[in-house]
C-alpha cells in the first residue's frame, strides 16, 4: 500500500510538471516591437522578489538560463563582464534562471560570482513564456519603457565589442 501511495505521489508531480510546461508554451510570447506585462521576478534565497517594472527607466537585458545548460554557462563569464562594466549606469542585466531546483540556480550564480542579478522563473515558467524562449539560452533587448527591441537566441560573448556596439544601437545609446 505505501508504494501505490508513492506512486500516485510521483504521478501527481509529473503531471503538474508537465501542466505547467505546457501552460508556458501555450502562453503568447511578447513579439519584439510589443511591451511586456508586469510580472514578477522570484529573487534567489535570501533576495528580494521585484517586479519587472521596477527595472522600467533604463534599457534591460534579460538573459535566460539554466545551470545545466553547457551554452548558457559559456555565456554567464560575459555577461558578467558586460554587467561590471554598465549593469545600473546606461541600462541594467538581469538573469532569469529556469532551474527546477532553486538550489542549483543559487549554487551556480554563487560560484560564477555574477554581476547581475539572478531570479528564478515562476513554477508555471512565466517568465519564460512572456518571452517566447523555446530555447535557452535566450537574451532580450528591452527598451526603457518595456518594448521588445530583439531576441537573440543561442549564446554570445556579450562584452565583445561589436556586440557592445550592436547593443548600443539596439538601445540608441553611445556605448564605450
Amino acid at each position: 500500500m505505501k508504494w501505490l501511495f508513492s506512486l500516485l505521489l510521483s504521478l501527481l508531480a509529473l503531471t503538474a510538471a508537465a501542466s505547467a510546461q505546457a501552460s508556458a508554451a501555450n502562453q503568447v510570447a511578447t513579439p519584439v516591437g510589443g511591451r511586456l506585462t508586469e510580472a514578477t521576478l522570484y529573487g534567489l534565497p535570501g533576495a528580494a522578489n521585484k517586479k519587472l517594472s521596477a527595472y522600467r527607466g533604463k534599457p534591460l537585458i534579460i538573459n535566460i538560463w539554466a545551470s545545466w545548460c553547457s551554452p548558457c554557462r559559456q555565456e554567464m563569464a560575459s555577461l558578467s563582464r558586460l554587467a561590471k562594466r554598465f549593469h545600473g549606469g546606461q541600462f541594467n542585466i538581469i538573469g532569469v534562471s529556469t532551474d527546477d531546483n532553486i538550489e542549483d540556480a543559487a549554487f551556480y550564480a554563487k560560484r560564477a560570482r555574477l554581476a547581475f542579478p539572478i531570479y528564478l522563473d515562476s513554477r508555471d515558467f512565466y517568465i519564460e513564456g512572456l518571452l517566447g524562449a523555446k530555447h535557452i539560452p535566450l537574451t532580450v533587448l528591452i527598451s526603457a519603457d518595456g518594448k521588445v527591441l530583439k531576441k537573440v537566441e543561442g549564446a554570445r560573448e556579450w562584452d565583445d565589442p561589436e556586440v557592445v556596439k550592436l547593443i548600443g544601437e539596439t538601445f540608441g545609446l553611445k556605448l564605450k
